[in-house]
């Protein structure tokens, strides 16, 4: 005499069969895919740029506005607040700029913000963009990323 017990989970599924003497059970896994915090946003390609969008190449000069700029992009299926942040600092570590835009990417939504800056002296600089959750919530959405910048 032969019976059939089919136990179901929400995740993993486990079909048990019985028959006389031997025990078959089959496993299986329905995969799932987490992200982990920092891959709900990409961070890539930062740059310089002129004030008309075109990428700086050479030196910057002082007093000469310029670009720091990034691409973002949400990486869910759902809305996502990002903050994106940029802190230039001297070669001495000191920060001598900082600035943000706040928003939200909807989903799959890619962006490429850019926030400007002005050296008034000339020397090494290095440009740090972040992608954050909010300035009160300062969870990383991917890692930062750093562009040298010479003033001369």
């Amino acid at each position: 005499m032969s019976f059939f017990l089919v136990l179901q989970k929400q995740l993993l599924q486990n079909y048990v069969v019985f028959t006389g003497f031997f025990l078959l059970s089959l496993i299986f896994i329905v995969p799932v895919y987490a992200m982990t915090e920092l891959e709900r946003v990409s961070l890539s390609d930062p740059g310089l740029e002129n004030a008309f969008g075109a990428p700086i190449v050479e030196n910057v000069n002082v007093y000469h506005q310029i670009q720091i700029s990034a691409d973002i992009q949400n990486n869910q299926k759902k809305s996502q607040t990002v903050v994106y942040l940029v802190q230039v600092k001297d070669d001495k570590g000191f920060v001598v700029s900082l600035g943000w835009i706040s928003g939200q990417l909807t989903s799959l939504q890619k962006l490429t913000p850019s926030l400007s800056w002005v050296p008034e002296r000339e020397g090494e600089f290095f440009a740090e963009i972040y992608v954050w959750e909010g300035l009160k919530n300062q969870n990383a959405l991917d890692d930062f990323s750093t562009i040298q910048i010479h003033v001369s």
